[in-house]
């Protein structure tokens, strides 16, 4: 079977060809037909002399008017040119000399054609030793039909357009060349290229994701889909490194509390103790154990929003009731470590959210800034209405967010090197979950700090009718 090279190859020879074939053919039959019409009217133009000035002389004397030789210059009108003058039982009654004792025909059938008063062309391949166009015009003195026959050589035609089908050939043989040979290496260019990007791709593997395609270095069509292929590559990559860093930091993750938890029982496994030391011990693994339960959990729905697997759109709530029964479920938490709860604003239409996923993410936000926030400070919950979205903020009092960790503080096992990620419970999952569930839904999380000092994030949902 042919490659796609030979195809197209052989698809343009053909159109070529074609084209060609078509083009040389119509310019050919065009100049044919102009040759012939320059020779028939040049017969017709001596035949009609002639008819005139037979009809002029009252047929009193029937001749053919040509000079005697030696008395005139040659008449280039009358070069090679045969004349004739029949009468309407075809009887020869005058004849040019260059005819000598030969007559042009004169069939049964042209000479009804000339009783009816037609002028009639005819072609003669065998008359005489070259091939003759013929015409013959009826003229009619006194009631007598007579009819004027002037015939002349094709030889000088069939030459002409002999020599031009050779021509037109010669052209077409060298067009289709020149039109092949370009194709042909446009050709090997285009799929030189194609090979080697198919070479090159066929090096890359998940550990050489690093690798790009061969740049053929012009601004082409092939060039551009090398550019975008390579920038794939790129996000490929950059979405391998992200899955190998979330797997080993889940595995670190996944480790430390098992680790801790094995310990834990071997230790206590070690001698018999005191009912109260196994209550102590089993409930030191039970806190273990639901830090693994809410670490697999956050993992879980991460791998299903990467997965596509989101929530739908939900169904429209009151915004605000949402935002308030939130906050009264963190009261108590929050009372504990001596940290009041504001909130302030208010949206009155509903909206279409994810419920479970939008308290989510303000359960996590309030979690965060309890951690960071310290006894006796405010954490402070804002709703409100702007440019046809609406916000939600929460501001705490901690510590702030380092300058040169704000762009990673979504990153997923991010947790920071300052003050936020000291002594803090945590795996650094929330906001990047909190993240994810929001451009799930179309709306997204921003961090900052504020002016007097303290932590901002704003989640920011687009309102649909």
């Amino acid at each position: 079977m042919l490659s796609l090279r030979q195809r197209l190859i052989a698809v343009h020879l053909l159109a070529i060809l074609a084209a060609v074939g078509v083009t040389a053919g119509a310019g050919w039959w065009v100049l044919s037909q102009s040759v012939n019409r320059q020779l028939d009217t040049a017969l017709l133009a001596l035949a009609e002399a002639e008819a005139a000035m037979l009809t002029d002389g009252g047929a009193a004397v029937i001749r053919v008017h040509e000079a005697p030789q030696g008395s005139a210059p040659p008449s280039l009108t009358r070069l090679d040119r045969l004349v004739q003058i029949i009468d309407s039982q075809g009887w020869i009654l005058a004849r040019s000399s260059n005819l000598g004792t030969e007559d042009l025909p004169a069939s049964s059938q042209l000479l009804e054609q000339l009783a009816a008063g037609r002028t009639v062309f005819e072609t003669l391949p065998d008359t005489s030793e070259e091939p003759l166009r013929m015409v013959s015009v009826p003229a009619r003195v006194k009631g007598q039909l007579y009819a004027v026959q002037v015939a002349g050589s094709l030889d000088d035609a069939n030459s002409t357009l002999r020599s031009a089908a050779l021509l037109f050939a010669a052209m077409a043989l060298a067009l289709m060349a020149a039109l092949g040979w370009a194709g042909a290496r446009l050709s090997r260019k285009l799929f030189v290229a194609i090979e080697n990007i198919v070479e090159q791709a066929g090096r890359i593997e998940d550990n050489h994701l690093d690798r790009r395609l061969p740049h053929p270095g012009g601004d082409d069509e092939i060039g551009h889909l090398v550019t975008t292929l390579n920038a794939m590559l790129e996000r490929i990559e950059g979405a391998f490194e992200t899955q190998r860093r979330f797997t080993a930091d889940a595995s670190h993750e996944l480790r430390s509390p098992l680790s801790r938890l094995r310990a834990e029982i071997e230790i206590t496994l070690r001698r018999p103790r005191e009912s109260g030391d196994y209550v102590a011990a089993l409930r030191s693994c039970l806190e273990e154990v639901e830090r693994l339960t809410t670490l697999v959990e956050e993992l879980l729905m991460l791998a299903r929003i990467d997965a596509g697997q989101e929530r739908g759109p939900g169904q429209r709530v009151a915004l605000t009731s949402l935002v308030c029964d939130t906050i009264a479920r963190m009261e108590a938490p929050a009372r504990e470590q001596g940290i009041a709860l504001s909130y302030a604003g208010a949206v009155a239409n509903d909206m279409q959210v994810d419920q479970v996923a939008l308290g989510l993410v303000l359960r996590n936000l309030l979690e965060n800034a309890l951690k960071f926030s310290p006894p006796g400070g405010r954490i402070e919950i804002g709703l409100e209405r702007k440019e046809g979205a609406v916000l939600l903020t929460v501001a705490d009092q901690g510590p702030g967010i380092a300058a040169a960790e704000l762009p990673y503080v979504f990153d997923r096992f991010f947790r920071g090197t300052g003050a936020r990620a000291s002594e803090v419970a945590g795996v650094g999952l929330g906001l990047a979950l909190s993240q994810s569930i929001m451009r799930a839904g179309g709306g997204t999380i921003t961090a900052a700090n504020r002016p007097g000092g303290g932590a901002l994030f704003t989640v920011q949902l687009q309102e649909t009718p």
